[in-house]
C-alpha cells in the first residue's frame, strides 16, 4: 500500500501518481475523509463519476468503498465527463460530488475533483482532507452507506440542446484526444444539429495519439489538418476531462481562451448590463478594455478553477473564464466550468455569422507567448516569486499586480510570473504589441529572475 503523502494535496484537487503517491487504499482514506465532511455539513449523499483512465474504475470503487464507510450514499454515475459531475450536484438529491480524473496529465496521474456542499473546495478544504486522514482511527459508521447507479447522460445533454441553438446548420471538427469527452460530445452538438467530424474520441487512457491538452498548440495540429483538408467550418477540442475548451479557425488560427472570452462576454454583457465579467492574470490585456466598452466591469483574478467558481459566486458575476479553457456560465446555466457547455455557447453565436472563422480571427490579438514553465525543485517555485515580490523592480511599468505571482503590465504589454498551485514550477506568460516589446518585456522578466536565481533554466 502507498503511504499517505501530503503532496498530493494541491490547491485545488487532489493528484497523484498511480502506485507511487496514490492507489486503491489513498483513495478509499479520501472517501471515509470526504464523507465524513459531507456529513458535518448535512449531507447524506456524495455523487461520484470518473473519466476514461485506466486507473479510474478501481479508484472509484475504492473512493466508494470509502464514502460508504462514513456512512455515506453514493451515487455512481459511471464514465463520464467532469462537468457531468457538477451537473448532477445541481440536479439530483446532493450538492456535494467527487470526480476521479487526471485531467490532462500523463497516464499515470489519476486524483480527484470536489464538490462539497455546492463549493468547489480549495486550500484550507483540501489540506484539512489529509490532517484528517492522518488523524483517523480506523473507525467506520455504525450504518455503512448505500450505493446506487444513475446514468446522468441524458438528461445533461437535453439541458444544453433544450437551451442552446445554433442559428444555421455547420459542419464542425471535434478533437477530444482520446479522453472521455469523446463519450459525449459528438452526441451533444449533433443533436443541436451540427455535423460532426470526429477526431480521437474513442476513449483510450493510453492517450495514443496526443495529449489531451488544448492549451498547448502541438495538440491541436491534427485538428489544424482536419480543417485544412475537409469541409469543416471550425474545430473544437477538448481537454481529459471535458471541463475546457480549444478552438481553432478554418484557416488553423488558435483561439485561445482570453480571446473567446470576449465573444462570451459581449453576449453575456448584451443580457445581463453593467455585470461584473471575471478572468484570471494569465488573459490579455486586451479583455478587460473589451468587457468595459461592452458595458460590463472587468475583474482580474487568480488562476485556479476552484478559486475562479469561489469568486464567482461571492460577485454574482454571470461569467468567468480563464487562459487555461476552463470558461463558468452563471448566465443560463450553473456557474461551473464545462467545456462542452462552452462549446455549445460558441457555437450559437458563430453560426449567427456565415464566416465564423473572419469573427473569430477578427477579435483584437497582441505578439503573445504560449504558457511557458521554469521547472523547479518542490516549494522553489513560492520561494523565488516570493523573493522577487520583495526585491524585483521594473522600471517603465504603469503597474504591478501581485493577486497572484507578479502580472507586470507597461504601456505596450505585460509580464506575468506565478507559481504553480500543482507542480514545482514558475509559470510565465509575455505579451506586447509587437515583438520587439515582446522581447524587452522578456529581457526585464531575464534580468530579475536571474538575479534571484542564477542557475535558472529559463524557457525563453
Amino acid at each position: 500500500m502507498v503511504a499517505l503523502s501530503k503532496t498530493i494535496f494541491k490547491a485545488y484537487d487532489i493528484r497523484g501518481v498511480i502506485g507511487k503517491t496514490l492507489d486503491t487504499g489513498i483513495a478509499r482514506h479520501i472517501g471515509r475523509a470526504f464523507g465524513a465532511a459531507a456529513l458535518a455539513k448535512g449531507e447524506r449523499k456524495v455523487v461520484i463519476g470518473r473519466d476514461g483512465r485506466l486507473s479510474g474504475p478501481e479508484l472509484t470503487a475504492a473512493l466508494s468503498d470509502g464514502l460508504r464507510d462514513a456512512g455515506v450514499d453514493v451515487i455512481d454515475l459511471g464514465m463520464v465527463a467532469t462537468p457531468m459531475v457538477y451537473f448532477a450536484t445541481n440536479v439530483l438529491d446532493t450538492r456535494s460530488g467527487i470526480m476521479v480524473t487526471g485531467s490532462h496529465n500523463p497516464p499515470d496521474y489519476n486524483g480527484f475533483k470536489m464538490v462539497l456542499a455546492g463549493e468547489a473546495i480549495h486550500g484550507e478544504a483540501i489540506t484539512a482532507l489529509h490532517d484528517s486522514i492522518a488523524a483517523h482511527d480506523g473507525k467506520v459508521a455504525d450504518q455503512r452507506g448505500a450505493y446506487g447507479t444513475h446514468d446522468i447522460r441524458a438528461a445533461y445533454i437535453e439541458r444544453i440542446v433544450g437551451d442552446v441553438k445554433i442559428a444555421r446548420p455547420i459542419k464542425i471538427a471535434v478533437d477530444c484526444g482520446n479522453g472521455v469527452a469523446g463519450a459525449f460530445a459528438p452526441e451533444l452538438f449533433r443533436g443541436m444539429g451540427c455535423e460532426v467530424i470526429e477526431l480521437f474520441c474513442e476513449v483510450d487512457g493510453h492517450f495514443p495519439n496526443h495529449h489531451p491538452d488544448p492549451a498547448h498548440p502541438e495538440n491541436l495540429e491534427d485538428l489544424i489538418r482536419c480543417l485544412q483538408e475537409t469541409d469543416a467550418e471550425i474545430g473544437l477540442a477538448f481537454d481529459g476531462d471535458g471541463d475546457r475548451l480549444g478552438i481553432v479557425t478554418k484557416d488553423g488560427q488558435i483561439i485561445f481562451p482570453d480571446r473567446q472570452m470576449m465573444l462570451f462576454a459581449a453576449d453575456v454583457l448584451s443580457r445581463n448590463p453593467g455585470a461584473e465579467i471575471l478572468y484570471d492574470v494569465k488573459c490579455t490585456r486586451h479583455l478587460g478594455p473589451w468587457i468595459e466598452q461592452h458595458g460590463g466591469k472587468a475583474l482580474m483574478w487568480k488562476t485556479g478553477h476552484s478559486l475562479v467558481k469561489a469568486k464567482l459566486k461571492e460577485t454574482g458575476a454571470p461569467l468567468g473564464g480563464e487562459m487555461s479553457g476552463h470558461i463558468f456560465f452563471k448566465d443560463r446555466w450553473y456557474g461551473f466550468d464545462d467545456g462542452l457547455y462552452s462549446g455549445a455557447r460558441m457555437l450559437e453565436l458563430l453560426t449567427r455569422e456565415q464566416d465564423p472563422s473572419s469573427l473569430l480571427n477578427g477579435l483584437p490579438i497582441a505578439s503573445s507567448t504560449p504558457e511557458l514553465h521554469l521547472h523547479l525543485h518542490e516549494g522553489e517555485n513560492f520561494a523565488l516569486i516570493d523573493k522577487l515580490r520583495t526585491g524585483a523592480s521594473f522600471p517603465g511599468s504603469d503597474r504591478i499586480v501581485d493577486i497572484d505571482g507578479l502580472r507586470v503590465e507597461y504601456p505596450d504589454g505585460f509580464g506575468l510570473a506565478r507559481s504553480s498551485n500543482t507542480t514545482p514550477v514558475v509559470v510565465l506568460r509575455f505579451e506586447a504589441e509587437t515583438p520587439q516589446a515582446l522581447e524587452r518585456i522578456q529581457g526585464e522578466f531575464r534580468r530579475v529572475i536571474l538575479a534571484a536565481k542564477p542557475d535558472a533554466e529559463l524557457p525563453f
